[in-house]
């Protein structure tokens, strides 16, 4: 029986999605709101940098203060917001490399080998789409924003939100997909509201 093969690094973009509205958070740009001194995506971009090649941002707004962190910024091919499939949509478009992985801007504590294990996984298991899961039986919580997905689902997605449809679980439900547990649900708590941002802030 043949090896499993890896997915190198240099095969995935990274993408952290800062497109929302921030509706919860008082309609304020949520990735450029500080803790500890530095913007939410900037925690994130610092994270998912040393795990992928090449790395992106996809925002709607406040471009230019996005840009300074030094990456390209990628805005959704709709003008409307329709949510975080359409920057999954607009990451898949323009990646250069078979794989994309998403993370998303109000997530700070994603794990530093979040991408190494969605990778192990989706090669294992010959999926499309790959995410983390936390918790077990009630408690049991997908993430599906944090995932690893192959360029060829683009198709896929594009027909979806043609349909009209925005929900980003049933568009995985679509796909083959596997799940990948991590022990650590603290690294995928969100950050929705302000306070919920100042109680983030006062656990330094």
């Amino acid at each position: 029986m043949s090896a499993v093969l890896a997915i190198a690094a240099s095969h995935i973009t990274g993408l952290v999605l800062a497109g929302g509205r921030g509706t919860r958070m008082g309609g304020v740009d949520k990735g450029l709101q500080e803790l500890h001194g530095k913007p939410l995506a900037q925690h994130v971009l610092e994270r998912l940098a040393p795990q992928v090649c090449t790395l992106a941002v996809n925002a709607n707004r406040s471009q230019l203060r996005y840009a300074a962190f030094g990456y390209p910024i990628w805005h959704d091919l709709s003008p409307d917001f329709p949510g975080p499939l359409a920057g999954l949509q607009c990451g898949l478009t323009h990646c250069a490399t078979p794989f994309l992985a998403t993370a998303p801007c109000d997530t700070p504590l994603i794990p530093f080998d979040l991408v190494a294990r969605l990778a192990d996984e989706l090669i294992a298991s010959g999926a499309d789409a790959a995410f983390a899961v936390t918790g077990q039986e009630d408690n049991r919580r997908r993430h599906p924003v944090c995932s690893l997905l192959r360029k060829s689902t683009l198709p896929s997605l594009n027909s979806f939100l043609a349909g009209g449809e925005r929900k980003m679980e049933f568009w995985f439900a679509t796909l083959q997909c596997v799940e990948v547990d991590f022990p650590d649900e603290r690294a995928f708590c969100n950050i929705n509201t302000g306070l919920e941002l100042l109680q983030f802030e006062q656990e330094r």
